[in-house]
């Protein structure tokens, strides 16, 4: 499969629910945890501190393989959601969680969701995963989706 033009909104929701159930699976789990240790808090905010942004890095990777394969020609070059996930999934598995500048996309960091710039430790926070998420489908929907059936370029 070279890259799919269009996605169905049952696929796009499909997806959005599963990215939506590890957000909350995350969130049930920090929230036992602090139920249930109530004498070691500083223990317990440190290894939330550290597990969060490598949990959420990840979840960014799971966005993008979710739509691996969409058309970079139709997702355009402008700086938009879709974009700024690739760009910070190519700098979590090939620069060692450091953003790199990508001269094929014109990602401003005052426009961005994440507002990293080139060089920046990405540390991907829930907070900030919720608001990537929520506008990397949205683009989805406005850009990718089709009512009918999935269409391959060949």
């Amino acid at each position: 499969m070279l890259c799919m033009n269009s996605y169905t909104q049952d696929y796009i929701d499909e997806c959005h629910a599963r990215v939506n159930a590890q957000i909350s699976a995350y969130q049930h789990l920090i929230k036992t945890a602090r139920i249930q240790t109530s004498t070691q808090e500083t223990a317990l905010d440190s290894a939330i501190d550290s597990f969060e942004p490598i949990f959420f890095n990840n979840m960014v990777l799971v966005l993008d393989q979710l739509f691996v394969h969409r058309s970079r020609i139709i997702e355009g070059k402008d700086g938009n959601p879709l974009n700024e996930v690739r760009v910070v999934c190519n700098s979590l598995l090939n620069n060692n969680s450091k953003l790199l500048a990508d001269k094929g996309i014109k990602l401003d960091p005052t426009k961005s969701i994440l507002k990293y710039r080139a060089g920046d430790d990405i540390k991907v926070s829930e907070a900030d995963f919720v608001r990537l998420s929520q506008a990397f489908f949205a683009a989805m929907e406005t850009v990718f989706c089709e009512h009918s059936s999935l269409e391959t370029v060949k």
